[in-house]
């Protein structure tokens, strides 16, 4: 057997050059005990906690593979509930940073989450048009629930009513009664789809905002209050009567039937419309959570503000108008208006101010701080986090920009990257900046302003560097005071490329007019300091008769590889500028290549997905390689080595052998096109830029790289995918309705099922052994050691049904339900007879009656018609009843003891307090009593 090559894997570093990734959403968090200073936001698969008064990272919630979709704050401030791509939803404790529960129930991205008021349970809302509710106490699924048909948008628990909320893409809003599980309302008044609701004014009125630039207001009656119907409205607000107000008067959106059975529980009318100043969409809508401020912004950077009057407020308006109605009737000697006086929906939802950005707003959370400012942070579309403050006390109040957090990276993609020649320093560059990175802290140390860059490098000596532009200049600027230095007009059109020459004393570049030129590096004098200062001096041009899209030396400077756009590559001698070699093979152009450090190899990266090798001494292709499932855009050799990494628009980056032409690793991280990396001159980093705004540094282990093993783990994966993708197990006897299980298959729950199999399987073994070893030593006529099985001595010797038991509480809570589905039925007589034995002794009744009528619901039939288990049917049915009843006594207990040292302690503070009060009275009296003495003494 031949020896193996040993290739050393690349495992990721870091992510920076991130500040916010647009596509969820931002929430204030409680941290450090204040609120209104740390945010929350999604960085690809993290979360980002930002210090928004010193603009600092204080938190990274580290995520896995998929990107983040949604984001919630639990009511305490102390939890963050993330959503996922791929349908999981994962609780961080912020105090930890550690994720504490995951939960797995949909089958897409979860794009909405909301805790109830307490924070015990929480809603999720998902693009497989399905609502699951969580328990987060028992970190289990409670129900799913159907009836949306198409992406839900949002959310909302009711605080005095067990109801929830719904909107959707297919225009609905759906009301669901959570103790019976089922949808007793859909108001259909939308003509578009609803992107987003809150609940106003103690959830007496609903407002949707939709796909126009109205804010639809409904007035919520909750019929089990209403004693008298003769009784006039509480609601003094008509759509009626307000001017700039929608009348409903349209027949389709007549939304109730009084003989419908949901009047029972509430009631919606539309009593009106608000009117946005955006022309498009609502993206975001949301409310404070005091309910006194109403905010929302449309595809613009304009965030509308609104104040939301109290029913006190509402009150003394009212009392004001009418005040000033009787005045007018008494001067025209009119009857007293007593009933005509109301208020119009816009003097109750008054418009406070508009917030200008500096960009596309994509979110937005708002706080009421106790000094009575609202603040109000946003996620911008441009990778950057502003903080606004509003002066309620003002009398027009206005918003006051008070930090914005930038510098963590670029407004627009990176387009360009490179490593200094000590692998310290990356410079990155994008349409508006050049940034330079710290590799070892990745902090930012230089911001400069530059065009649109495309190519960079570092000059000889890591004190300049030079761009080139899409608007074909060359700009050079210097590291030490990070200011430009020169700008060269150096092409008609874009500079695609740029190259080092290897003797160092030069570079050269290929632009979109066609030309290659060559460049020097010289020393001129500077006009306004004594010393010289660097300068490029173009000296050669070679002319070509298409557009120039990448050019590369050969490292002993005898040749120059020129990338066209006719999808060929052109080899010309340095020297002389004779053509030499051509290569073509390539279906679309060539975007990218590289030459290996010997000079015998050239590879080349097309849009056509293909990667070819060839040789550069005939230009005889070795092999062509299916790279990507994307165009290639990025190529670059290890050097000192034959091995090549690529980057596609796949979000893939991939490592390959030029010489045995294989592949080697994928590195996966990115999760939209990768448009170029660098490699460091030691081959031990790479740094690679993407559309999702990151910059990754991936760094060189000491970890060998087996292929075969790297295959199977491949394979191992694809397979762990195809088993969530399978169709989910089916309760027997139950239809596909509105409601149904929260969790869903995955390979988790397959393994939670198959140690629950293996453990009984081992108990029956164990006491099919026992039997055997009792009649052993009943024909022996005397104890014969019995041996243990070395399993249940390393848990300390316990009993094989303690086994079975310790097994099982290792069954995550969120999977239990699920692991139970896929247990085969012929475990569960000997599951049942375990629990009967479990529960006798009175050990975790709660997880094993959860289990047990979980076991009974799905095997129902087989169970009952089962002779063998009816006596342990009984016997389960007698001990559950007496064990839960006495948990229930114990915890009854509990809470009353708890309640009593809560009034004994609330009563110890009264008396304390009074005794300080009566202390502070005493102390003044004797205060008095002494300066009353000592008047009457100089008197």
């Amino acid at each position: 057997m031949g020896l193996t090559r040993q290739y050393l894997r690349y495992e990721p570093a870091a992510l920076f050059g991130l500040v916010a990734s647009a596509r969820a959403g931002v929430a204030f968090v409680a941290l450090r005990g204040e609120r209104g200073r740390y945010v929350a936001v999604p960085a690809c698969e993290h979360v980002f906690v930002w210090d928004t008064r010193k603009g600092e990272k204080v938190l990274i919630l580290k995520g896995l593979k998929q990107q983040v979709s949604c984001l919630c704050s639990s009511p305490d401030g102390l939890h963050l509930a993330v959503g996922y791509e791929d349908g999981a939803i994962r609780i961080f404790n912020l105090l930890s940073g550690e994720s504490t529960i995951t939960f797995n129930g949909h089958r897409a991205a979860v794009t909405a989450l909301q805790y109830d008021h307490l924070g015990g349970r929480l809603v999720s809302g998902s693009k497989d048009t399905e609502v699951i509710v969580w328990d987060v106490i028992n970190e289990s699924g409670l129900y799913r629930l159907r009836g949306h048909k198409d992406v839900i948008t949002q959310v909302l628990f009711l605080k005095e009513k067990n109801l929830l909320v719904t909107c959707a893409k297919d225009t609905l809003v759906k009301w669901w009664d959570l103790d019976t599980q089922h949808c007793f309302k859909t108001l259909v008044g939308h003509r578009a789809e609803v992107w987003g609701m809150a609940l106003l004014s103690k959830e007496k009125r609903l407002i949707t905002g939709s796909g126009d630039s109205e804010l639809r207001v409904w007035d919520l009656t909750y019929i089990q209050e209403v004693k008298d119907p003769d009784e006039p409205e509480s609601k003094k607000s008509k759509g009626s009567s307000s001017p700039g107000a929608e009348e409903n008067t349209e027949e389709d959106e007549t939304l109730e039937l009084d003989e419908h059975p949901e009047e029972r529980i509430v009631k919606c009318s539309k009593v009106g419309s608000i009117m946005r100043e955006g022309r498009d969409r609502v993206v975001t809508l949301g409310t404070d959570r005091m309910g006194k401020f109403l905010a929302c912004h449309g595809t613009d950077a304009v965030l509308e503000v609104f104040s939301i009057l109290s029913e006190e407020e509402i009150q003394k308006k009212l009392e004001k108008k009418l005040k000033k109605a009787r005045k007018k009737a008494k001067q025209n000697s009119e009857e007293e208006p007593e009933r005509s006086v109301e208020l119009s929906l816009q003097e109750e939802i008054q418009r406070v101010t508009n917030v200008k950005a500096s960009s596309k707003i994509k979110s937005f959370d708002l706080i009421l701080s106790p000094k009575g400012e609202l603040k109000m942070v946003l996620l911008l579309q441009n990778n950057v986090i502003e903080l606004y403050n509003l002066d309620l006390s003002a009398q027009v109040p206005q918003a006051v920009r008070v930090s914005r957090i930038t510098i963590g990276g670029h407004r627009s993609d990176v387009r360009t990257l490179a490593f200094s020649s000590d692998n310290i320093a990356i410079l990155s560059a994008a349409a508006e900046s050049v940034k330079i990175w710290n590799r070892a802290t990745l902090q930012c140390i230089r911001t400069m302003e530059c065009e649109y860059a495309l190519c960079s490098l570092f000059v000889p000596g890591d004190r300049q560097v030079i761009v080139g532009t899409k608007t074909g200049k060359l700009q050079l600027y210097d590291l030490a005071s990070g200011s430009l230095i020169e700008t060269l007009n150096a092409h008609d059109g874009a500079v695609w490329s740029i190259a080092l020459s290897p003797d160092q004393h030069g570079f050269v570049t290929g632009g979109a007019d066609k030309c290659v030129k060559f460049w020097e590096f010289e020393l001129v004098k500077d006009e306004s300091s004594v010393q010289k200062r660097l300068s490029m001096k173009h000296v050669r041009i070679l002319q070509l008769d298409e557009d120039v899209l990448c050019v590369r030396y050969s490292p002993n400077q005898k040749l120059l590889a020129v990338s066209l756009l006719d999808c060929t590559v052109k080899v010309f001698y340095v020297d002389t500028l004779k053509f030499f070699l051509s290569l073509y093979g390539h279906k679309l152009p060539v975007l990218c290549m590289d030459i290996c450090y010997d000079g015998t190899l050239i590879a080349t990266g097309s849009a056509d997905r293909n990667v070819k090798i060839w040789g550069l001494d005939f230009g005889d292709c070795h092999r062509s390689l299916f790279a990507h499932d994307d165009s290639v855009m990025y190529l670059q050799f290890v050097p000192k080595s034959h091995l090549f990494f690529t980057a596609g628009k796949d979000n893939k980056i991939k490592q390959w052998d030029a010489d045995k032409f294989e592949h080697i690793q994928t590195l996966e991280g990115h999760h939209q096109e990768v448009w170029c990396l660098a490699l460091s001159p030691n081959g031990d980093y790479v740094v690679s830029a993407s559309h999702d705004k990151s910059l990754r540094l991936w760094e060189r282990t000491r970890e060998p790289l087996i292929l075969e093993e790297e295959r199977e783990m491949q394979r191992e994966a694809e397979y762990e995918e195809s088993v969530a993708k399978e169709e989910q197990p089916v309760v027997a006897g139950e239809t596909q309705g509105e409601t149904g299980l929260a969790g869903k298959k995955t390979i988790e729950t397959i393994k939670a099922a198959e140690r629950i199999m293996e453990a009984i399987e081992l108990y029956r073994e164990e006491m099919a052994k026992l039997k055997e070893h009792n009649a052993i030593c009943k024909a022996a006529g005397k104890e014969v050691p019995f041996p243990v099985n070395p399993i249940l001595r390393a848990y300390g010797n316990i009993t094989p049904s303690a086994y079975v038991l310790e097994v099982f509480k290792k069954v995550k809570s969120s999977e239990l339900e699920e692991s139970l589905l896929v247990l085969p039925f012929s475990y569960v007589p000997d599951l049942l007879r375990l629990f009967n034995e479990y529960i006798q002794l009175g050990s975790d009744v709660e997880l094993l009656c959860r289990a047990l009528l979980f076991l009974l619901k799905i095997h129902f039939g087989q169970i009952t018609s089962n002779q063998m288990l009816v006596t342990v049917i009984e016997n389960l049915k007698k001990t559950t009843i007496s064990r839960v009843s006495e948990a229930r006594d114990v915890l009854g207990f509990n809470m009353a003891g708890l309640q009593f040292l809560k009034r004994e302690i609330e009563a110890k503070d009264e008396v304390t307090f009074f005794a300080d009060a009566t202390e502070r009275f005493e102390e003044k009296k004797r205060k008095r009593k002494k300066k009353e003495k000592m008047v009457l003494a100089v008197l």
